[in-house]
């Protein structure tokens, strides 16, 4: 498994250095001072430790190099501490905010007074339960709440205690929560088990029984490379729930997908979250963050190469050159904004 916290960690110790060479070389010779409306502020972005993240997180900070704005070593901590160090000035942004998944870390940490989200970055991220695909059609199994049955939860055992072994959430995503009280809410605390722990160490596991044929039952979002590896409608299948059901705090809406059904998570929105004071005096890069946008489709393809290999700074780097070469037009319409809106 190619996908370790610690090779997140050494790449986010480099990616300052690197990120801003690369960034140099990309825009030498195109701006002149003037059109710098970030020369002289040091910026202090934060991310998660995942690697999956860092594709994004580096596309928004070339964009806010080119305004002229020095980034500051990368920070990294876990999803709702990440946000609590936006809210409390200790960092300035963070490019990972999910709308509504995150909706109660913001209101929790102080709301908007505190730290604000920008545009949309990330368009129709969804969020669910899968089951294999070979148990899919062998079963019939559609909906969650079948699994309040102790047989059928018996075909997901993967331990052998006689209940279901669900590939969950890791604590502090915020998807735990909207797990948690779903397990309590479908009626299946006595038959699902919940297993967690750092995602990426346990969804192996999951890749190998489906592979194998094995009865799989595991929860995961888009966008991301899992989705490439074990592909919906052929290897695996989403599971419906009988109705929506989420947690005081987490929007109940958009859970029904045309073509899927209801996955019992909303549709999210992925956005930079900033501070609040952060985004009053640099206009240019409050603009930046509402202009730029990453496809969901881009997304899961440049996680499919990490996932495959491609998983060094210098590669990711490389990802990010050629992404901002398919989009150019895009890219330099979005910074002659963000300029103009630093000079006002």
């Amino acid at each position: 498994m190619t996908h370790r916290f610690d090779h997140c960690r050494s790449l986010l110790r480099k990616s300052v250095a690197a990120g801003t060479a690369a960034g140099i070389l990309l825009f030498a010779g195109a701006a002149t001072a003037g059109d710098m409306p970030g020369e002289g502020v040091k910026v202090r972005p934060i991310i998660n430790h995942a690697t999956e993240e860092l594709f994004q997180t580096y596309i928004v900070g070339r964009g806010l190099e080119a305004l002229g704005y020095e980034l500051e070593e990368l920070q990294f901590a876990q999803v709702q501490l990440a946000q609590v160090a936006v809210s409390q000035d200790e960092a300035d942004y963070y490019p990972a905010h999910w709308y509504p998944l995150h909706k109660a870390f913001h209101e929790e940490s102080g709301g908007d007074d505190r730290m604000l989200k920008v545009g949309v970055l990330i368009e129709g991220a969804l969020q669910g339960y899968l089951i294999d695909k070979k148990t899919a059609d062998e079963t019939g199994i559609k909906l969650l709440d079948e699994l309040k049955d102790p047989e059928v939860a018996k075909i997901f055992d993967a331990d052998g205690d006689g209940m279901a072994d669900l590939y969950g959430c890791e604590p502090g995503w915020g998807c735990e929560r909207v797990i948690e009280h779903q397990l309590t809410a479908y009626g299946l605390r006595d038959t699902v088990a919940h297993r967690q722990g750092g995602y990426f160490a346990i969804i192996p596991d999951a890749i190998a029984r489906v592979e194998a044929g094995e009865p799989t039952l595991y929860y995961t979002w888009t966008p991301m490379w899992l989705s490439g590896i074990l592909r919906p409608g052929r290897d695996v299948s989403w599971l419906n729930v009988p109705y929506t059901d989420h947690p005081a705090g987490v929007d109940e809406s958009q859970t029904t997908i045309e073509g899927l059904g209801n996955l019992g998570f909303a549709v999210n929105t992925i956005h930079v979250i900033a501070n609040t004071k952060f985004l009053e005096a640099n206009p240019a890069a409050k603009k930046w963050f509402e202009l730029v946008k990453v496809s969901n489709a881009d997304i899961s393809a440049q996680n499919l190469k990490v996932y495959d290999g491609e998983n060094t700074e210098e590669d990711i780097q490389r990802h990010v050159d050629e992404w901002i070469a398919a989009n150019q037009a895009d890219w330099d319409a979005w910074l002659a904004e963000a300029k103009k809106a630093g000079m006002m």
